[in-house]
């Protein structure tokens, strides 16, 4: 896939209930593969707002892929492709805190990842080694404003920051880690977030995650132990809230700009650009060309 044009500036990844936004204006559908495989489902573009957004499924939209299976690299390079250079992601999760109730929405600024290690986490695992900073996860500008069109949504009870512990499922947790989650500061825990983070920053796209809080996982004495149907019941209801803030964000917020985020990739790559076989420099070129370029020896 060779870059193109700008289709979209903002991307909107759903979660579990979220599985299509009906307010894009005169939608057009992708279906797009990726030297990372294809993406969970077609991408859809539209207007809202006045602003180009593409939405797309992280399980699909019949909710055929578990946790584990996402293609998450997948999901980001056909967001770049797009021209998307900021993300909505949004979360089910589980509460590890009683004053995070289901039903309310969290915007983390911190991540845990318990995956074990079969999903793809980067673009670049061989012929091309690049090591990013990633002491803070999330965008903290687009988290901000984020967060901000999240508390304009009425009725709903919003909170800024927290970790997200996110493991590898698709079962739920023992009572016994999810104890051990909440001894180790963990605020909510879901499946999805890693890799989703790290290969947004490696494609250089701003990400902010909306959770959306659905049980309280199960160390809580008294309450019901989380179930499939019970995410399924809440998520309904948070979805409305969820879609609600997205377009508060896309209607306020200023067009996006140049972030850090974009040059994540400028002082990460260790590689010698002239020794990069020829296959892995077409494989990520999309989203490392330029900084290849920049570091290629000049020729005689």
């Amino acid at each position: 896939m060779a870059p193109r044009h700008s289709e979209a500036e903002t991307g909107i990844i759903g979660g579990s209930g979220l599985y299509d936004f009906s307010a894009l204006e005169e939608p057009s559908e992708y279906r797009l593969s990726t030297p990372f495989g294809e993406p969970s489902d077609r991408i859809v573009v539209g207007g809202l707002r006045g602003r180009r957004v593409a939405f797309l499924s992280r399980h699909g939209r019949r909710h055929q892929h578990p946790p584990s299976a996402v293609p998450a690299a997948a999901n980001i390079y056909a967001m770049k492709y797009l021209g998307v250079t900021e993300i909505l992601s949004v979360s089910a999760v589980g509460s590890l805190r009683d004053e995070l109730r289901p039903g309310e929405l969290v915007v983390p600024d911190q991540l845990v990842d318990l995956t074990r290690g079969g999903r793809t986490s980067s673009f670049f695992s061989s012929g091309l080694v690049a090591h990013l900073p990633f002491a803070d996860p999330y965008c903290p500008r687009l988290r901000r404003l984020v967060l901000d069109a999240v508390r304009t949504v009425p009725g709903t009870v919003s909170h800024d920051g927290g970790t997200y512990v996110c493991i590898e499922g698709p079962q739920f947790s023992t009572r016994a880690e999810s104890g051990l989650y909440r001894s180790w500061g963990m605020d909510v825990i879901g499946m999805t977030a890693a890799p989703e983070a790290k290969l947004a920053r490696e494609a250089g796209i701003c990400l902010a995650t909306i959770a959306l809080v659905t049980d309280y996982d199960c160390w809580r004495q008294g309450e019901e132990s989380v179930t499939a149907d019970l995410v399924a019941e809440v998520m309904r209801r948070n979805v409305a809230a969820a879609k609600q803030a997205i377009t508060s964000y896309v209607d306020t917020s200023p067009p996006a700009r140049h972030c850090d985020c974009h040059d994540a990739l400028a002082q990460a790559i260790l590689s010698d650009p002239s020794a990069v076989p020829d296959a892995d420099r077409r494989r990520v070129d999309l989203l490392a060309g330029r900084y290849l370029d920049e570091h290629q020896p000049a020729r005689d």
